[in-house]
């Protein structure tokens, strides 16, 4: 170490070892220094620090992802709460109308259409006469028949005279009783031979009064399928042709598909009243005849036949008519629409929303009205129902409900 005057003295250090260029220019010491650990313990500190929020920070972004995941998952579904409405006291059924008496015509005898009346349309009275057949063979045979009874009647005479006069004769030993008993059996015989002739002749003469066709009550004809000329075949050996179709419109019955659950409310003898379309606001008023005491297990309905009185004409046969029927009122029930319904193997469902799950509730329909259905058991006004539900939708099924569309929203 130099000296303010110059001069070299070296350092010594206490433990009398000398301290100069050479110390210092001598290895460090083995060992980190305090300071030294102080900064290794900062920067693990930093990287811990960073690790620490940066796996914060992922798991942080992974749990918004999934939740955005599950969120995103979750189906939107619209709801509708079960609508109480009060069942009419009245229920119109469709049905068609028919005529009272509906017939068609046809010829018991055999020939030739000699002429024809009526046609299409035309009203006739009982009685009436509405064509003629040509029955030229059948004249013949009635002829020969009328000649058979002839002759049958002299042969009876005849035998009825001799007997007279073997049984006379008889009583003074003049002819012996055989003569007699065989003389009274050919009376009998004969007899016998004039009443068979009188019953084919009667046979033919009915026969031919069916040339002339008559109407067998007041009514419409509705179909005419004969014409002058053709032939007309009756008998059990040919298909006989219908000659006239005569309808009695004077009354017109309805035959109506009542659903079992109101048939008890269909009584005999209680008004019905028809409407049609063609007569807008008009109302036809009739009452039930009769019903057929028995539920189809087809369609579960009852047969009740309406009867309408038609004297001015205006209801024609055919026409497709809505009969309504008074009924008693039942209670208030709950409506749905149609969409919302489930048809599955497990029976008729639909879904409902409980703490935004899906759970399947089985119904049952008391009335089918098109566009909604009365629901006659299964829910509650207050059950949240999901319209449209999906093909695939499940028990359980996590649902959100989606807002409801204000009017001005698109």
């Amino acid at each position: 170490m130099t000296n303010l005057d110059g001069t070299n003295t070296e350092m010594s250090s206490p433990a009398g070892v000398p301290v100069g260029r050479a110390a210092i220019d001598a290895p460090p010491a083995r060992g980190l220094t305090r300071g030294t650990w102080v900064g290794l313990i900062v920067v693990a500190v930093v990287l811990g620090a960073v690790v620490v929020l940066g796996i914060a920070s992922r798991s942080r972004q992974q749990s918004v992802l999934e939740a955005e995941n599950r969120q995103s998952s979750v189906a939107d579904v619209n709801i509708v709460h079960p609508s109480g409405s009060a069942v009419s006291d009245e229920i119109a059924l469709p049905g068609n109308t028919q005529a009272y008496i509906d017939t068609p015509i046809y010829s018991r005898t055999s020939g030739y259409l000699k002429a024809w009346y009526f046609d299409i349309g035309a009203h006739v009275r009982k009685g009436q006469l509405m064509a003629q057949i040509e029955t030229p063979e059948l004249d013949q045979q009635l002829q020969v028949a009328q000649a058979d009874l002839k002759s049958a009647q002299a042969n009876l005479d005849l035998a009825v005279t001799t007997a007279a006069r073997y049984t006379n004769l008889l009583k003074t030993n003049s002819v012996s009783k055989q003569e007699t008993d065989v003389a009274v059996g050919d009376e009998a015989a004969k007899r016998a031979a004039r009443d068979a002739s009188e019953a084919n002749v009667r046979r033919l003469t009915q026969l031919q009064s069916f040339e002339n066709i008559y109407a067998p009550f007041d009514g419409i004809v509705t179909a005419r399928n004969t014409d002058v000329g053709a032939l007309i075949q009756a008998g059990e050996n040919s298909t006989a042709k219908e000659l006239f179709h005569l309808a009695a419109i004077g009354k017109i019955r309805v035959f109506v598909a009542v659903p079992e659950a109101y048939s008890a409310s269909i009584k005999d003898d209680t008004e019905a009243t028809l409407t049609l379309d063609e007569y807008p606001g008009q109302k036809f008023v009739g009452e039930v005849a009769r019903n057929s005491s028995q539920i189809d297990p087809a369609s579960r309905t009852l047969n009740v036949e309406v009867d309408i009185d038609n004297a001015k004409g205006l209801l024609l046969p055919g026409a497709y008519v809505f009969v309504h029927f008074k009924v008693p009122e039942h209670v208030t029930s709950l409506t749905l629409p149609s969409n919302t319904l489930i048809f599955r193997s497990q029976g008729l469902q639909v879904a409902t929303v409980v703490a935004n799950k899906v759970h399947l509730v089985p119904v049952k329909i008391g009335n089918d009205m098109g566009a909604t259905v009365e629901i006659a058991s299964g829910l509650q006004p207050s059950d949240k129902v999901i319209v449209d539900p999906s093909d695939s939708i499940a028990e359980g099924q996590p649902v959100k409900i989606a807002a409801a569309k204000t009017d001005g929203a698109q």
